[in-house]
């Protein structure tokens, strides 16, 4: 019984999935709206920088604020 409603799931999902993908309509991103005035793009190495290297550092600030505040530790 377990294999045929785990089939039935995976329909459903397929289906519901297939009819969301055909029932909706394109982005239309090459259209311009109204007072639409984009700026110059990113380089791939600011793109790195912004989206990767600056979210790990400040993780690791925020870590090492954390460690150097922590007072759970014992003093000795």
């Amino acid at each position: 019984m377990d294999k045929k409603n785990a089939l039935r799931a995976g329909a459903v999902t397929a289906g519901s999935t297939l009819m969301m993908l055909l029932m909706t309509s394109p982005a239309l991103a090459l259209t311009r709206d109204d007072g639409d005035d984009p700026g110059p793009g990113l380089s791939i190495g600011e793109t790195i920088g912004l989206y990767v290297a600056l979210p790990i550092v400040l993780f690791l600030v925020i870590a090492g604020l954390v460690m150097v505040t922590d007072k759970s530790r014992k003093q000795q």
